[in-house]
């Protein structure tokens, strides 16, 4: 787990003479934005432009060899037409470099990029239609599926063994109930690894393999009305969490973290599988599995977040964001129980692909 003294501090005069230094770009805006373990700036500048300025945490910057890879899928898609940032040059040709800063710690290096700023806004209640729901869905696969075609020598770098936030290591968990005691969520959890155990892990040679984002969730989607007022995607944001993995974990963290917006969660899954399907088609064993990778990466996000907070206190609104309602869905699914959710799913993505055709 990230150490507190990993996550960069910088203050904004410090970013500042950053963007001068490394960009020659003169800052007339600057604020923070949220972000996970790294830290994040909206940019605008002297020039009329806009930018998001990425700093990575000092144990992640150790593997720029990893975010090489990431920044070149980021580019690989944008030019293959999906709407994801990509990152800029510095003075020296680099889309990124590694920087000696203080953040009040002592100096310590730290990965910078310079990211494209996509116009839009994040995913909230207010977005949520079941036309978004299912475009949300089928951009998820689109991407998945263009990424399979990707090529690059450092690719295996991405196969992460042990990566925290994959729904490959749910049994990892289990180093963090302790956490919890006391807590009646740390039945909740135990019986959901244990399910993950039982009905998912022997399946995993039936499920279909490649690079997937990992945190396709409301806050890494910018969505925009068009003209008749209808929301839609537009931009993809955050590919820190990317690596190779199973697909259909990628539709199990987008059904999620939408539920974690929509007033009525339960609705959620079948207009975002639909979305998936129209590309995507999910085999039996992916299918039998979804409902519960969807409470593991529930599980996931509630466990982490709190053992975040016992870190980084001060970032606690950020961290607790998805667990706001994160903790009421997951024992609204819990009770439902997996054959009455399915039968939602299943039966509303049905209509959904029946009224598409």
């Amino acid at each position: 787990m990230l150490g507190k003294s990993a996550r960069p501090n910088l203050n904004l005069s410090q970013v500042s003479e950053m963007m001068e230094k490394l960009f020659k770009l003169t800052p007339t805006k600057l604020h923070t934005l949220p972000s996970y373990d790294d830290q994040n700036f909206y940019v605008a500048t002297s020039e009329g432009k806009e930018y998001v300025l990425k700093i990575l945490n000092s144990e992640d910057s150790q593997n720029p060899t990893m975010f090489e890879v990431q920044t070149y899928a980021m580019s690989f898609l944008h030019q293959k037409g999906l709407p994801a940032q990509t990152a800029l040059p510095n003075i020296s040709g680099e889309l990124m470099s590694l920087e000696e800063i203080d953040c009040g710690q002592g100096c310590q290096k730290f990965l910078v990029r310079l990211l494209t700023y996509l116009p839009g806004t994040t995913v909230s209640k207010d977005h949520l239609t079941a036309k978004l729901l299912y475009d949300a869905g089928k951009m998820a696969a689109t991407m998945d599926m263009m990424l399979k075609e990707m090529e690059h020598p450092d690719l295996p770098v991405l196969e992460r063994k042990g990566f925290r936030w994959s729904l490959s290591c749910v049994p990892m968990m289990e180093s963090y109930l302790h956490i919890l005691d006391g807590d009646p969520l740390q039945d909740i959890v135990r019986s959901v690894i244990q399910q993950y155990k039982t009905l998912v892990a022997p399946k995993y040679s039936e499920f279909s393999k490649g690079v997937i984002h990992g945190d396709f969730n409301n806050l890494n989607m910018l969505v925009r009305s068009d003209e008749g007022g209808e929301f839609k995607v537009i931009g993809i944001l955050d590919f820190g969490d990317m690596h190779s993995d199973v697909h259909v974990h990628e539709l199990a963290i987008t059904i999620m973290y939408l539920m974690t917006e929509h007033p009525d969660p339960i609705e959620v899954g079948g207009p975002v599988l639909a979305g998936w399907e129209s590309l995507f088609p999910l085999n039996e064993s992916e299918r039998e599995c979804l409902f519960t990778l969807v409470l593991c990466r529930f599980c996931q996000s509630l466990l982490y977040a709190r053992y975040f907070v016992i870190l980084n206190p001060e970032n606690e609104e950020y961290l607790m964001i998805s667990s706001k309602r994160g903790l009421g869905i997951l024992k609204q699914l819990m009770e439902l129980g997996k054959e009455k959710v399915e039968k939602v799913w299943f039966e509303s993505a049905a209509e959904f692909r029946d009224g598409e055709e």
